[in-house]
């Protein structure tokens, strides 16, 4: 599982629109922040998007497994 919470920060440089920056600044925004929750959210939906391109063959085939012998304990079900 990916967790980012409460890992150490580091300083680096990056290049903004400047317009930009300066309306997030007017506007208050933490830019640090900001930038470090969406690159955060970037990182995880882009690791989920290769976990799955890299297991789609075994999840096809589990579910193909389900398909022709039904879940495994589904007798048990009381929905």
């Amino acid at each position: 599982m990916l967790k980012f919470e409460n890992a150490p920060k580091k300083a680096t440089n990056l290049s903004l629109n400047a317009r930009v920056l300066e309306m997030a600044r007017e506007m208050g925004m933490n830019v640090s922040q900001t930038v470090d929750a969406l690159l955060a959210a970037e990182v995880k939906r882009r690791y989920w998007e290769r976990w799955n391109e890299d297991n789609k063959e075994a999840i096809a085939e589990y579910n193909a497994r389900i398909a022709r012998e039904g879940l495994p304990l589904a007798k048990y079900r009381s929905f």
